[in-house]
């Protein structure tokens, strides 16, 4: 691998990116899904 200042999950060009990006995307999703919905179990239910 030449050494190009590039991280070596990103050396394999646009395919690589776009793995990452979308990993990163549906990480984010879940984690603001997760916190969501810990927030809705944590109010009291209506009567």
């Amino acid at each position: 691998q030449e050494d190009n200042g590039l991280p070596v999950h990103l050396k394999g060009g646009t395919m690589d990116s776009v793995l990452y990006h979308l990993t990163t995307l549906i990480c984010s999703v879940g984690t603001c899904y997760s916190l969501w919905s810990l927030a809705q179990a944590s109010r009291p239910k209506k009567p």
